[in-house]
């Protein structure tokens, strides 16, 4: 081309940036300079998605202060966007603060910048803010909003939202988000109502029933689906394979997780990555099939990170491996020596095993460090309202009753053969010191709460930052069934639904 204007410097721009050819995108601005073409806002909007540096982000934020298109809408829009994917929420919500009026486009970015980074509690204050300053949501609004809803585990509010979401019917983003937000909040019949009446289903919707299924202990149901999901057009990717075989860890399925496994680029194409091993060196650690579970890490391509070493330490716990236990061990303090959970399961299984002096040099290790153990914490939703609850904080307002309702509910547990396992407990606490610890532990305190709380036919959901300890697995169940309630823990690896004295997991979990 002999002339080159501003609207063939932007297209090409703009499609290096669609290509995710960054360098390109950025290289061509610079020569667009250089012909002395004065970039525009659609050229910045563009040239802003191939920033993947903050270094590269704040020389551009610079150009666009000095051109005086700060204020554009897409522009300022597309500035919060790069800032939020490079976690500077910080900045974006400055950029956000500084307009002098608002427009959806803006709202809808920053609201959604802070729901994809997890930080739930400001996507929905600004969602406040939003409603206040006289704007109404549309899909794009509704489904960050959802998904700050899923981040904070907020079923009433997920459920009120979805009030507002019929109107766009079968909007296929907006129904993905509603899916996984009744999937991620524990509430399986939502799901289920959603997913069955959604007309047009693509792979992430199966996906996130798949893998909700198998999280919430619906292991069987989650394989029925999968079966289902192969006899329709759609085909099944790298997540699908993963909830599947996710599926198949949590309900002890050998043969059908390994099958999966070893099929799975034969059978689906794809080509099994570090998720993949976790779940099957997941599933063969709860068989008790260790030494399979250790050589299938040999085996990995890549080197395996922290996560799939701790999840061959969880298993060395249930069967009571001490030896390859401290191996584990000692590879994930490689990556992560500061990973209290680590030092609190090693020092644990030594101590089961007796190993008093190795119980010494781990709490040793713990302190030279300065390592301190994550407090136990427990949230409950009631009436719209966030109770929290931390092991050892008595700053709950209601604390002395709901301690008081908890000795009573624990005698009347006693009389039908509850005895508390101190097992779960710190070891280096002594006989009643240990038994009182694990009978403050977050989760019951939040159950009896809600009990207190939640009207008799509701169920007690609760959320909570640790893994469910087998004691206080044992008393969810008796509680469930002699208060006849249905309640339902959330953790960081499953979800856990209590109902006549059993559990959806199975007891393997």
């Amino acid at each position: 081309m002999p002339e080159r204007n501003v609207v063939s410097w932007t297209t090409m721009i703009s499609a290096y940036s669609n290509a995710r050819l960054n360098h390109k995108a950025l290289e061509s601005l610079v020569l667009m300079l250089r012909e002395g073409v004065s970039p525009n806002s659609f050229t910045y909007s563009s040239v802003l998605r191939a920033c993947d540096g903050l270094s590269n982000l704040k020389q551009l934020h610079c150009c666009i202060f000095t051109a005086g298109l700060e204020s554009d809408v897409f522009v300022r829009s597309a500035l919060i966007d790069v800032y939020s994917k490079l976690g500077e929420l910080h900045n974006a919500l400055g950029i956000f603060n500084e307009m002098v009026s608002g427009d959806l486009v803006v709202w809808n970015s920053i609201i959604g910048a802070f729901a994809q980074n997890s930080d739930g509690d400001e996507a929905l204050n600004l969602f406040k803010r939003m409603k206040r300053a006289g704007f109404s949501a549309e899909e794009a609004t509704l489904t960050s909003v959802l998904r700050a809803c899923t981040v904070l585990a907020l079923l009433e509010l997920g459920r009120q939202v979805h009030v507002h979401a019929v109107k766009y019917g079968q909007d296929l983003i907006l129904n993905n988000a509603l899916l996984d937000m009744y999937c991620k909040c524990g509430s399986l019949e939502d799901a289920n109502s959603v997913f069955t009446r959604m007309e047009k289903k693509d792979v992430i919707s199966w996906s996130t029933m798949i893998a909700g299924l198998a999280q919430n202990g619906f292991s069987q149901e989650a394989l029925r689906l999968f079966e289902q999901m192969k006899l329709s057009e759609v085909k099944p990717n790298y997540i699908t394979l993963l909830g599947v075989l996710f599926a198949c860890s949590h309900a002890g399925l050998l043969e059908d997780g390994w099958y999966y496994f070893q099929n799975m680029k034969q059978l689906f194409g794809i080509d099994p990555g570090r998720e993949h091993y976790g779940c099957v060196i997941d599933l063969l650690g709860r068989a008790g099939k260790l030494d399979e579970a250790a050589r299938l890490i040999q085996e990995m391509e890549g080197e395996p990170d922290a996560v799939t070493w701790r999840t061959l330490l969880g298993a060395c716990r249930v069967h009571r491996n001490v030896d390859l236990a401290a191996y584990a061990a000692k590879q994930i303090l490689k990556t992560d020596p500061d990973d209290a959970g680590t030092y609190i399961l090693l020092s644990n299984i030594y101590a089961n095993s007796q190993r008093w002096e190795d119980v010494t040099e781990v709490r040793k290790s713990m302190k030279a460090r300065g390592v301190i153990k994550e407090p136990g914490c427990s949230w409950i939703e009631v009436n719209k309202q966030i109770h929290a609850f931390i092991l050892g904080d008595d700053s709950h307002p209601q604390i002395d009753e709901i301690n008081r309702q908890l000795s009573l509910l624990i005698d009347r547990l006693m009389a039908v053969g509850y005895i508390p396992d101190t097992n779960f407990v710190l070891q280096d606490l002594e006989g009643e010191q240990r038994e009182v610890s694990l009978l403050s532990h977050s989760e019951k305190l939040a159950i009896v709460f809600g009990l207190m709380s939640l009207s008799k036919g509701k169920t007690v959901r609760i959320r909570k930052n640790l893994r469910i300890c087998g004691d206080c697995h044992v008393f969810a169940k008796l509680v469930a069934n002699i208060e006849e309630r249905s309640i339902v823990i959330r953790d960081p690896i499953r979800y856990h639904h209590f109902q006549d004295g059993v559990c959806s997991c199975g007891d393997y979990w």
